[in-house]
């Protein structure tokens, strides 16, 4: 499904003025250049992220604006960040730890996660984030599979670890935030250590291809896979910020993801401050008003955030907008799902601005293809691939695919953040390469004319009905246009007749009720709007 409703781009003057030129002339090896210590005597992402900036003019400028839904508010320079990462650095050496160790952090939005990753980077060790959400089978199986050294974490997060200790030989020492509590065999209080540990410490410089972090990602079969990450990583991280995100020295930014997601660690954590950024972390729940009050109050300029988020807020309504001061907001970016383009249509209205939607995965560690300020949007597309990115659209035996035609997205493997190995599994790492020199990405998709790229659907979800094959984004897409649905989900169910028919289900905006003649009008639109064979057969409201 292909919009012509295309937004066309406004003059750059920074970051990536002109696409195809740079896409053109684009070298990975320029970009290490970017870097203060990116030698032969090793590299460390940490110092290019923290130290570095902490030892020059912006040793004063703030690294993180924090809060919480409790309006507690906290602020960090990089200088504090460098001096708080230096004393956790010296209290993981003295316990022990070892360069490639794996130290999980099973922690809330808080500021000693974000000083945790710094200084697990600074020892040469290997970090992985988890979600505080996570059940106690999700961390043990994390914790298991990656046989983790020690555990930062909460006494109340601790509780569901307790549960499933026994089973975890390989954790020797769990680190706790905010124990008011008697510590139990193992358990250290993270204030009591850090607040006397020396300040003064030496970074580990590392190899480019050393381990950075983990970060486990669930497929669609068997246990989540621990998708690992390099240091050499940086210069994708650093280059992708600039161009994708157009971050500039003066921004303000704010990332709405959890570490946890690989967004919020690489465009939460590294991206930005390997730009000398200051950003925003909230630690909170979904709020529509907290959410703009905190546009409003750090006056942030550039938002990276998810299209399930930016539905919320259009559901949310227009009045609530006007309400606050968004003018400082001049840059808007999504990911984590395909961006439907009423959204984009509903951005472009509230706040005029485009919203920039991009794609990228846990395994290609830095966003591969993006719209760009500097090109039009086709509301609905992925964008184009990023320079030194060379994404093709390719059937099952690797043959490269026309215009128009739906099939694989490959990528041609070799990008500075592409994943190193799948933890203890390196059978499933090879599945990925299975096509000699290209990536799998087991998504389906397919490219315009113009070489903007449109997603499909997983290769394992694409539905397919009465011979048809039809993708579950492309129906969903049209199904948020009708004025009555709020949201839309799209599945296939099987079927004597027709081997799958499409099932929609639906939230309704405010106004409208479920009733068999709405029910009607929506598979009606959709025939309309896309094809007979596209329609849902089923609605649940």
């Amino acid at each position: 499904m292909e919009y012509k409703d295309i937004i066309y781009k406004t003059p750059v003057k920074y970051g990536l003025i002109n696409y195809e030129n740079t896409y053109k002339d684009f070298n990975w090896e320029t970009i290490k250049n970017s870097f203060d210590h990116f030698s032969g005597d090793g590299v460390n992402i940490a110092h290019e992220a923290i130290d570095r900036h902490a030892e020059n003019s912006c040793k004063d400028k703030i690294a993180l604006h924090w809060e919480d839904e409790d309006n507690v508010k906290k602020q960090y320079t990089f200088s504090d960040i460098k001096r708080q990462s230096d004393k956790l650095a010296n209290v993981l050496m003295n316990l022990g730890v070892e360069k490639g160790d794996r130290i999980f952090l099973f922690l809330p939005r808080i500021p000693e996660l974000y000083i945790s990753i710094i200084a697990i980077a600074k020892i040469g060790a290997i970090a992985g984030p988890m979600f505080s959400a996570f059940g106690q089978e999700a961390v043990k199986d994390r914790l298991h599979d990656s046989e983790t050294k020690v555990l930062i974490t909460t006494p109340e997060l601790n509780q569901r670890v307790d549960e499933v200790r026994e089973e975890l030989p390989a954790l020797k020492h769990i680190l706790l935030v905010n124990a008011e509590h008697d510590l139990k065999k193992d358990e250290i209080s993270y204030e009591s250590e850090t607040n006397k540990a020396s300040e003064s410490f030496k970074i580990r410089w590392v190899d480019p291809e050393d381990y950075l972090f983990i970060l486990y990602t669930s497929g669609t079969t068997g246990k989540p896979k621990g998708v690992t990450h390099v240091h050499n990583d940086m210069v994708s991280h650093y280059i992708t910020t600039k161009w994708v995100l157009d971050l500039r020295e003066d921004d303000v930014y704010w990332c709405t993801a959890d570490p946890g997601w690989v967004t919020g660690t690489v465009y939460g954590i590294w991206g930005p401050w390997l730009n000398g950024i200051s950003q925003v972390v909230y630690n909170g729940r979904y709020d529509a008003e907290k959410w703009y009050s905190i546009l409003e109050k750090y006056k942030v300029t550039v938002w990276y955030t998810a299209p399930t988020a930016l539905r919320m807020l259009m559901k949310a309504g227009d009045k609530i907008i006007k309400k606050y001061d968004l003018s400082s907001l001049r840059y808007i970016c999504s990911v984590g799902e395909p961006l439907n383009p009423e959204v984009i249509k509903w951005g472009l209205r509230v706040y005029n601005l485009p919203i920039h939607d991009n794609w990228w995965q846990t395994e290609t560690g830095s966003i591969m293809i993006a719209n760009y300020p500097c090109l039009p949007i086709k509301p609905g597309s992925m964008g184009k691939p990023f320079p030194g990115i060379c994404a093709k659209i390719i059937n099952a035996k690797g043959k490269e695919l026309s215009p128009g035609e739906h099939g694989l997205l490959a990528l041609k493997r070799g990008w500075p953040s592409m994943m190193r190995r799948i933890w203890s599994d390196k059978k499933k790492y090879n599945e990925y390469f299975h096509i000699s020199g290209w990536y799998t990405t087991g998504d389906t998709a397919y490219m315009d004319n113009d070489g903007y790229f449109w997603f499909v659907g997983r290769a394992d979800d694409v539905i397919k009905t009465a011979g048809h094959r039809v993708g579950p984004f492309e129906v969903e897409s049209a199904l948020v246009e009708h004025r009555a649905v709020a949201e839309a989900g799209v599945i296939g169910i099987p079927d004597a007749e027709r081997s799958e028919i499409i099932k929609a289900f639906i939230v309704l905006n405010q106004g409208y009720k479920p009733s068999p003649e709405l029910k009607e009008e929506i598979q009606e639109f959709i025939k309309k709007r896309l094809a007979a064979h596209a329609y849902p057969r089923e609605i649940e409201f």
